[in-house]
């Protein structure tokens, strides 16, 4: 499925305390895509637990020799606490979101992970969502409120929460590879858009 966009290759940032559903969903559709993901500790060990006591081995850590922000076409934070209050006191992290966004390059956040961005100064007139215990944080920062599950907002994608991780995933993946590409995953993990009844 992979064409002219090989090569891409995206960042999903694991800390302590993240809800690892909202990671992992979005990873695995990636891989479904043929879209490069690697799973990025922000502590220097590979094995990171998640708020519900779920260990995921990561692929690498930020802290690893060879290791680049610029590598990566797309910073991806999922949310969940306390991995999102962890996710913001990692500087490095902080300090490249901060700069791909300015840049125009790709930084999606799910959950409370928007209220990151917000709280950087990095969605000031910009649309976007997040989990509804953190839709304020955005809205004091200057965010423009959005329902949908997804909110694509130039280089800067959000979404809302465990519930809406497929769709950000299938976001992703029409970012990199166009509708046609989402389409047929669409069908491959049967997906089912909202409303639609199933036969």
């Amino acid at each position: 499925m992979a064409d002219k966009h090989d090569g891409v290759r995206v960042a999903a940032f694991f800390a302590e305390g993240l809800e690892e559903c909202e990671a992992l969903v979005p990873v695995d559709v990636l891989f479904r895509a043929n879209i490069a993901c690697d799973k990025v500790s922000i502590s220097d060990n590979l094995a990171v637990t998640s708020s519900h006591g779920v260990t995921v081995v990561c692929d690498r850590t930020i802290f690893d020799d060879d290791f680049s922000f610029d590598d990566y076409d797309m910073l991806f934070l999922p949310g969940g606490m306390p991995g999102t209050k962890n996710l913001h006191a990692c500087e490095p992290l902080c300090d490249a979101v901060g700069r791909f966004v300015r840049e125009g390059r790709d930084v999606a956040a799910i959950c409370a992970a928007p209220s990151i961005l917000a709280e950087l100064g990095l969605l000031e007139g910009r649309r976007a969502t997040s989990n509804p215990g953190f839709t304020h944080v955005l809205s004091e920062h200057g965010a423009t409120l959005c329902s949908d599950p997804v909110v694509v907002d130039g280089n800067v994608m959000t979404s809302q929460g465990l519930g809406t991780a497929l769709e950000l995933g299938l976001s992703m993946i029409r970012r990199f590879q166009g509708q046609e590409a989402t389409e047929a995953i669409k069908g491959k993990v049967v997906y089912i858009e909202r409303g639609e009844a199933r036969a």
